[in-house]
């Protein structure tokens, strides 16, 4: 042990006697309108992540977008540009995501996320200055590695900042900041689709460089993570930043607390974690029996499962493709409208995880969540293979649903599943994967799962329009059969490998997932702090 480490181990034991004994209710500090204005801030990433994977699905459906990629007179998008349009910006958040964890670490999540939004702007100077497919491409791709970023590190820094008793609900305003932006996409693309020029696709693209810069500069004026000074060996500065985040005095007795709380947990995580270098710093996130549920592998496959697990729900299909896939049901007057009407009740879905997922946990709410998603996705699909959108007729060459009221019907399931999953899987997924690291893997383990949910995003962008497309496999309604068997594996997945996390510090979700099982989780009470034991070990 370091000269340095010694000396902040004896203060961890002389300071932790500043708490009453017993009482690990106030490890954390009261929470300030200060903290919830950081957090809030912070959160505004997902505006922009939301909005860059909305504005598409509005765009592809526009007359001139469409005739500027294929040619004129052209109707609709060939399936291979679509698949290629959509799916390319999820290629590069794919790397974005991996490559954040190192930045993360070696220059902090604050400058990361900056760093984020710069080369995001870049990629949006490229998309707005695109007369062809190629730019477009070429920019949504560099998009893409800027969203990387900040979609990893935003969920990374939020968790480490945001007091115990409301993490949850300030981790899940990120997946309602990503409503939003989806909304604005969608108000976006309504208002410019009539245009017969190239502002009917630009405008939309180029006003999200408005929210990026909103982030980067915002970023700028608030605090690194406390538990990245730590990690860094940075006690004092970690003393002010944690300081500013809860509100209280440096040297207050709250903040004494906490501090000593997480250097502690740092402590013990270095003791058992074997030196590394670069590459085993990532093996390390695959260490352990996965066996275990507190080895660092079983986390790590658990955070890269959870955000295969909410793509798999199929949300994205709505939200990529649900104006191509109305245009088709000839139901449907003004597709763009009933795109925006299913972003609207994404928007105003998503605040009511904010109470479910401190009061019935996080475990509870994906389960429920599961299972309303599979009922609704069924449902949608066997109306439509039985009398449905799959059932049409010719009025002009135009394609005619037989029956208006069962496509209405299917509409009116799509927006209750929407529903179902902006209030569970939408913030949930997120909410899990900025809890159940220890401090040792965290910027990676989270930037793995990030990664996870950015490559399915890319596998569903890419297969969804061979899958819907008349000249592929024209599944039509029938695609509601896979993403419901696919929501019906989420009910098996949260029942037997979800923990419940609510209530916990992060230091206290390593030692739960130590000692219980996910199934007993929710059951399970803190009886210590990492700070008595290291106490404890000092004195003896």
């Amino acid at each position: 042990m370091s000269k340095q480490d010694a000396e902040t181990g004896v203060i961890a034991a002389e300071n932790i006697d500043r708490v009453e004994a017993g009482n690990l209710d106030r490890v954390e500090a009261p929470v300030t309108w200060r903290t919830y204005a950081m957090c809030v801030f912070a959160s505004f990433g997902g505006i922009f992540f939301g909005y860059d994977s909305g504005y598409i699905g509005g765009v592809q459906g526009m007359d001139f977008f469409i005739q500027m990629i294929e040619g004129p007179g052209a109707k609709e998008l060939s399936s291979s540009h679509t698949s290629l349009i959509v799916s390319i910006l999820s290629a590069g958040t794919f790397c974005g995501a991996l490559i954040a964890g190192d930045l993360a670490d070696f220059f902090g999540r604050r400058f990361t996320i900056i760093l984020g939004s710069a080369i995001f702007i870049v990629g949006v100077a490229l998309q707005t200055a695109s007369a062809g497919l190629g730019l477009l491409v070429a920019g949504r791709a560099v998009a893409g590695l800027g969203v990387g970023f900040v979609s990893a590190v935003i969920v990374l820094y939020m968790s480490e900042i945001a007091p115990k008793k409301v993490r949850g609900a300030i981790v899940s305003g990120y997946q309602f900041c990503i409503t939003i932006g989806l909304l604005l996409a969608a108000c976006v693309t309504y208002g410019t689709e009539s245009f017969d020029n190239s502002s009917s696709y630009r405008i939309p693209i180029g006003l999200q460089m408005v929210w990026a810069l909103i982030l980067g500069i915002g970023l700028m004026f608030l605090p690194e993570s406390p538990r990245y000074f730590i990690k860094k060996g940075k006690v004092e500065e970690a003393r002010k930043a944690l300081g500013r985040v809860r509100g209280q005095d440096p040297n207050s007795d709250y903040v004494e607390a906490e501090l000593n709380e997480i250097r502690a947990n740092h402590e013990y995580e270095k003791r058992i974690t074997p030196e590394t270098g670069y590459i085993g710093s990532w093996l390390l996130c695959f260490t352990g029996s996965i066996g275990l549920a507190s080895s660092n592998v079983r986390k790590t496959l658990l955070g890269i499962s959870l955000q295969m697990m909410q793509q798999w729900t199929g949300v994205n299909f709505v939200f990529y493709y649900s104006t191509i896939f109305l245009k088709g049901t000839g139901a449907v007057s003004n597709p763009f409208l009933m795109s925006l009407i299913f972003t609207l009740v994404n928007v105003l879905s998503t605040p009511v995880s904010f109470w479910l997922v401190e009061r019935f946990g996080r475990r509870s709410m994906l389960l429920w969540g599961a299972i309303g998603m599979t009922i609704c996705e069924f449902i949608v699909a066997i109306v439509g293979v039985t009398v449905g959108f799959n059932h049409t007729h010719d009025v002009n060459g135009v394609s005619i649903a037989n029956n208006i009221a069962a496509v209405n019907a299917q509409i009116a399931f799509i927006a209750i599943y929407i529903f179902c999953f902006a209030t569970t899987w939408g913030p949930g997924a997120w909410v899990l994967i900025g809890e159940i690291f220890p401090i040792t893997i965290r910027s990676r383990g989270i930037a793995l799962s990030t990664a996870s949910n950015w490559f399915w995003n890319f596998i569903i962008g890419f297969i969804t329009p061979y899958l819907v497309g008349a000249d592929y496999a024209n599944m039509q309604s029938s695609v509601f059969f896979l993403w419901g068997a696919l929501c019906a594996s989420c009910i098996v997945y949260a029942y037997f490998l979800v923990p419940e996390t609510k209530g916990l510090t992060l230091e206290q979700v390593d030692q739960m997932l130590e000692e219980v099982s996910p199934r007993k989780s929710a059951a399970w009470k803190p009886t210590t702090t990492f700070a008595s034991m290291e106490k404890n070990q000092t004195t003896a």
